[in-house]
């Protein structure tokens, strides 16, 4: 299973600097939280990466990404090449997995941290965890099912 990291790697390899398609820590916070959704919505349930999302004043976020990313505080981060491969040569994501990801990138990816922070705020998952508390993976779940199911 992949980790956090390797989506927020590749989130970070579709990035394009000085346009509205660059990612900053928050904006990467929130595609984060939209990746692993969808997926699971798409995957039966089943979580893109084991890392939890917390609910945090600003929205979703994965802890770990948060200081890895944070001195960039509003700025891009630089975008680098990403590729599909462990170190043992397997590849990190499935082709499916990657299909899910460019999706929600052509969905979320042109919007700021702030407007994906605004969206996160008017759905359940977040609205319904307390601050500090880690949205359960099976509100995530439920909410974006539902979604899908709408759409």
């Amino acid at each position: 299973m992949p980790k956090a990291t390797d989506v927020a790697a590749y989130l970070l390899s579709l990035s394009k600097p000085n346009t509205p398609w660059a990612v900053t820590p928050l904006k990467l916070q929130k595609l984060l939280y939209y990746c692993q959704g969808w997926h699971m919505a798409f995957s039966n349930g089943e979580a893109l990466f084991e890392d939890d999302i917390v609910a945090w004043e600003h929205g979703p976020v994965v802890r770990d990404i948060y200081f890895e990313y944070k001195d960039y505080r509003y700025l891009t981060i630089p975008a680098k090449p990403f590729h599909n491969k462990t170190k043992k040569g397997k590849p990190i994501f499935t082709k499916r997995q990657q299909e899910i990801l460019n999706s929600v990138w052509d969905a979320y990816g042109q919007y700021d941290g702030k407007y994906l922070e605004e969206l996160t705020h008017q759905e359940k998952p977040w609205l319904t965890t307390p601050r500090d508390s880690i949205i359960q993976k099976r509100k995530i779940s439920k909410f974006f099912f539902q979604l899908a199911q709408e759409a």
